[in-house]
This record gives structure tokens, sequence and C-alpha cells, in this order.
């Protein structure tokens, strides 16, 4: 079949999702390191009410998501919530701006998520590796996402179609022996409606820094819109496929955190690393079920880290065909259609990452990076409700999704709010803006880059015009 091109003859992307992959691209998305690794941390902030902070984060999140919604049906383009500032507002260090810190969000999250892998895959297999052993790991397998990445999105949603069913099943089997437990009389539900605060924290300041936690397990619908050029009549299929794969997930997670809440204590479950096997392993003892699943928890962060990856590479794609990035990091692999200059650019900072940050954090290393993401994302969120607002104000032909009329304005207060000391751990702002200052040093870089590619062109125009 021949090669797609667009207005400037370069090869576009292959649009190869249709809704059954881009659902499930969606739900594999936010189920994952979320999920797994944080039921317990919420339910330390807020106690056995741990579905209460659930459900405040999913309506921020849906709210934020008809925003998105409405844009990426009127602008079905690769790069998101950076092309939608872009063309809110049209300054380029904004643009730069949200750019690095969905970037940084997605980076972060698919590097902790390969920490994580690497260390359930030691302990899976038993390894004494220390370490350095945990970081080999981690980075080898940040190189096979990159190889299935190049591959292509083809390839890459297989492999997420695969993970994605693992991760439910994994989400599934603590579902049902919830049920069971339930069954067999080893089950207290009066600890589901229980609220409980640490030291003089109000229950709504409590619920607030619970929400904003629990924000993270909800985050990952925003990265569907990166892959708009590469899904099938995206102005269609987004909108009922990104509010199905919301509602699915708050289902499972409502059932997942009462049914970890009922069986395990909530000290208990705050003080593990590893929540959701104090469950299997409570629920179900006479079972060999809490064997397998530390390795069906692998299968979960490796999803999380491939979708992020595929995110963090489309967006550079995008921004670069922009030229808020340089321009080389847009090219694509001619033959399989993938923009291998921004596979390999996201890669090598994830690398960075890994091996020059990861290593030096403490036990709290998916909550920190947790609440960073959150943190940047939300920020971005505030961004993206504040662009739809005003994108309106540009009459714009076609048929696209429309958000309704107040729904973005709560989004941008309650994004905003949730951006506040009361809702964020200090650390968060600390790594948060260390990351800022890497934004701007890449920014001046990206600047002097441009601007000698400009002075380049130039002078060889007038090189032209006198040979002429």
């Amino acid at each position: 079949m021949a090669e797609t091109k667009n207005d400037s003859g370069a090869p576009e992307l292959k649009r190869v999702m249709g809704t059954k992959l881009l659902l499930l691209f969606i739900v594999g998305d936010i189920l994952g390191t979320g999920v797994y690794a944080l039921t317990g941390q919420v339910a330390g902030e807020i106690g056995g009410a741990a579905w209460a902070p659930i459900l405040v984060a999913f309506f921020v999140a849906t709210i934020t998501a008809l925003s998105y919604l409405e844009l990426v049906t009127k602008f079905p383009q690769a790069a998101g919530a950076a092309l939608y500032a872009h063309k809110a507002f049209g300054i380029h260090f904004v643009t730069f701006l949200v750019t690095f810190a969905v970037l940084s969000s997605g980076i972060t999250s698919a590097s902790t998520a390969a920490k994580f892998l690497a260390e359930n895959f030691i302990v899976g297999f038993n390894l004494d590796w220390g370490q350095t052993g945990v970081t080999w790991v981690a980075v080898i397998f940040m190189l096979v996402l990159a190889l299935i990445n190049l591959r292509g999105v083809g390839e890459s949603i297989k492999f997420n179609v695969v993970l994605t069913i693992i991760e439910l099943t994994g989400l599934l089997i603590v579902i049902l022996i919830g049920f069971w437990a339930m069954g067999q009389g080893n089950v207290d539900f009066s600890r589901v409606m229980v609220f409980e605060t640490e030291g003089n924290k109000s229950i709504f300041l409590a619920l607030t820094a619970a929400t904003s936690l629990a924000f993270f397990s909800m985050v990952g619908f925003e990265d569907s819109v990166n892959m708009a050029e590469e899904t099938r009549d995206p102005a269609k299929i987004f909108p009922k496929v990104m509010l199905t794969g919301l509602g699915i997930t708050l289902v499972v997670y409502l059932l997942v955190s009462i049914a970890a809440v009922a069986i395990v204590p909530v000290g208990q479950l705050s003080a593990s690393a590893t929540p959701l096997l104090e469950v299997v392993r409570a629920g179900a003892p006479n079972l060999p079920v809490d064997v397998i699943y530390p390795f069906l928890s692998i299968f979960a962060v490796a999803n999380t880290a491939l979708i992020n990856m595929l995110m963090a590479s489309r967006l550079l794609y995008g921004m670069a065909k922009q030229d808020v990035l340089p321009r080389s990091l847009s090219k694509v692999l001619p033959g399989r259609r993938t923009p291998w200059a921004s596979i390999l650019f996201t890669t090598a900072i994830a690398l960075g990452l890994i091996i020059l940050v990861t290593n030096f954090m403490g036990k709290e290393t998916v909550t920190a990076l947790g609440g960073t993401t959150a943190l940047l994302l939300l920020a971005v969120f505030t961004v993206v409700n504040i662009a739809c607002l005003v994108l309106r104000r540009t009459p714009h032909e076609g048929k696209h999704f429309r958000s309704p009329g107040f729904l973005p304005y709560v989004g941008v207060f309650t994004c905003a709010f949730l951006l506040g000391p009361w809702a964020q751990d200090p650390i968060e702002y600390q790594i948060a803006g260390l990351l800022l200052v890497l934004g701007l040093l890449l920014w001046v870089l990206t600047w002097f880059w441009n601007r000698a590619v400009r002075a380049k062109k130039t002078r060889f125009t007038d090189a032209e015009e006198i040979r002429g």
C-alpha cells in the first residue's frame, strides 16, 4: 500500500487505531502503576473511605476529559495539550512549558514504572542482584520498549492489548477475592465508611490531599489525544471511547478500593509497598494466587511504561512539526512510518532518569514521583481548560464535540485548587521545580537552535540569489 504523505511530501503516521484498540489503549493507560502501588497510600490519607477521593478524582478528570474531547475533535493532530496551548495563546514559551510538563510527566511515570518493574522482577525470581541489578533490568526494559515503539504503533498497540488484559486480570482477581472473602465472612465493611486523618488535619483537607494522590490513578486518558493522527475518524470515535474508558476504570477502582479496605486494615495496607498483594494474601490465604500476583503486577507496570513512552514520542513528533522543538525530531522512518527521532530522544531521557535519579530516591519513590506526575498534569489540565474557553471565541468549521458551556470553568477551578500546598507534598514541588529548571535550559537551547537554522537558511538563500 502506498504511503500517505502530508503537504510537505513527508510520510504521515499510519492510521491503525479503531474503536476497540483506542478503548484498550485508554483503559490500559489509566489502569496501571497508580492503582497497583498507591491504593494503600490513598487509604492512609483518608482512612477506610478510600473510594471517596477516587470519586472526586474521577469527577475532576471527566470534566477535563470533556475539554480534551472538544479540542481533539477540533484539532485531530498529535501533540495534545501543547498544540491546544499553542493555538489558544500563540506564545512559544508557554507552549514549550506545557510540552515539557506533559513530556516530564510521561517520561517520569515510565521511568518509575520501569524501576518498579525491575524491583518486582528481582523479587519475583528471588535474585540477589542489589540496586545495580535493579537499574540494569530497568534499562534493558526501556530499550526493549524503544524497539517495540520503533517497530510501529500497530505492533505497540497489539502488545498493549495483551498487557491490558493481564492488567485487568490482576485487578479482577482482587475484586473476586473480595467477593470470596465476603462469602466466607472475612471482611469488615464497617471500615469502608470510616474517614480518618492524621494529626489535626480536617477531613476536607485530608480528602483534598487524597484526591490529588488518587488523581495519578485517573490520568492517562490525555495520552490518547497524542495518537489522534494514528486513529481512524477521531472526531467520531474519540468522545464515546474516552468516556467509556473512564467509566470502566471508575467501576474497577471503586471495587478494588472497597475490597482492599474491607479485607486488610488501613494501617497494614498503607504501610505496604505492594498493597494489592496484601489483599490477595489476606483474602485467599489457602490459594496460591499470591505466587503469581507479583508477575501480574510486573505486566501492569510494563503497560504503563509502554503507553507513556508512546505518548512522549508522539508529543515530541507533533511539536517538532510545529517548530516548537527542532524539526529534526519530526523525522519519520519511511518503511515503518514511526517517529524514530523522537523515540530515540525520549528513550535517552528516560534512561538518564533511571540511571541518575531513581537510584538516589528512597522507599517513597513511587509516591513522590506519582504525586509529581499528578502535580504536573493538574497544571497542564488547568491550561487545557482555559485553552478550551479561549478557542471557543474563534469560529471553527466542521463537526466537533462540545463540552457543556460551564464545565471548562469548573475544570479550571478544580484543577487549580488541587495544585495548592494543601493538596501537595513539598517534595513534589521540589521535583517539579527541578524539572522546570531543566525545561528552561532546554528552551534556551531550542531557541538558539532554531535561530541558527534560520540564519543558515538565510545565508543559503542569499548565496543562491548571488549565484543566480
